[in-house]
């Protein structure tokens, strides 16, 4: 059995989790299981920190592990991060995919540290090219690059599953210090970016940010979403509102958004 464990706010991550499901059902004897980082985080992470020494109430048990999220200023999300501190694992092998648009620096180093400390035996970590979807930063991307970035990100992705049926195994640096800077500023920013979303007059309360939220850090009030501190800044609300009714920084009312073009907007709604 391989287990896949997704985070995915605009479809990209999800994609290739589902692909390399796909892929290794069709190619190999062992069978896959695919499982939502958020909705698994609900059962047994809290918001706080964690503190080593912990009790661990995540076990996960498989022949081979896989995780696929993508990088949030070059490095993980910390939903994923807390998951991964607080679980414990029995398993030979774990295999992890960052998903990026411009560059998941570091992201994978953070993780592999993680990772030593649990005494996983093989482990193999990669990188797969994706559309970049955060349009605060680097706008709406053009129908050229979607195209071109979503063959990139195949491609990478047939490689991903490939490398796992095989039981490859590599090791990342885990010296990054201009990715650390930038990831502890953005865990900083964090803690105010959800006070800045705006929703606007055109709203007609339909949920679809709220169900779409992988973290649940927007809540329907009188029939409009209100954004609290559990934001991951995702953006999968202001890139998936088919009014284009969210705005933040330069993500106007009626920026075009972003999601991957074979990803269904129910696929992304949290499942309980």
């Amino acid at each position: 059995m391989t287990k896949i464990y997704f985070f995915s706010g605009t479809g990209n991550s999800l994609w290739s989790a589902k692909k390399i499901a796909q892929i290794i059902n069709s190619n190999s004897s062992n069978e896959c299981e695919l499982y939502n980082i958020a909705v698994e985080a609900q059962k047994y992470v809290s918001n706080e920190p964690y503190v080593s020494g912990e009790s661990c109430e995540i076990f996960i048990e498989a022949d081979a592990v896989v995780f696929v999220f993508p990088s949030y200023a070059y490095s993980m999300p910390l939903v994923v991060r807390r998951f991964i501190e607080r679980a414990v694992f029995k398993t030979s092998y774990i295999a992890s995919f960052v998903t990026y648009g411009s560059s998941p620096g570091g992201t994978l180093g953070s993780l592999r540290r993680i990772l030593k400390k649990k005494g996983i035996p093989k482990m193999f970590f990669a990188k797969i090219p994706a559309v970049e979807n955060y349009l605060a930063m680097f706008g709406p991307p053009k129908d050229k690059t979607i195209k071109q970035r979503t063959k990139m990100q195949e491609e990478a992705t047939e490689k991903a599953a490939l490398s796992i049926i095989e039981r490859k195994e590599n090791s990342v640096s885990l010296f990054y210090p201009f990715s650390f800077l930038v990831s502890l500023l953005f865990l900083l920013a964090l803690k105010l970016f959800y006070k800045y979303y705006r929703v606007g007059y055109h709203c007609n309360g339909c949920a679809t940010c709220e169900k779409v939220c992988p973290v649940s850090a927007i809540v329907m009030k009188d029939g409009r979403p209100q954004f609290t501190s559990k934001c991951e800044h995702c953006q999968a609300c202001i890139n998936i509102c088919s009014l284009r009714a969210i705005q933040f920084g330069r993500v106007k009312f009626g920026t075009r958004g972003y999601c991957h073009p074979e990803i269904e907007i129910a696929e992304l709604e949290r499942k309980k």
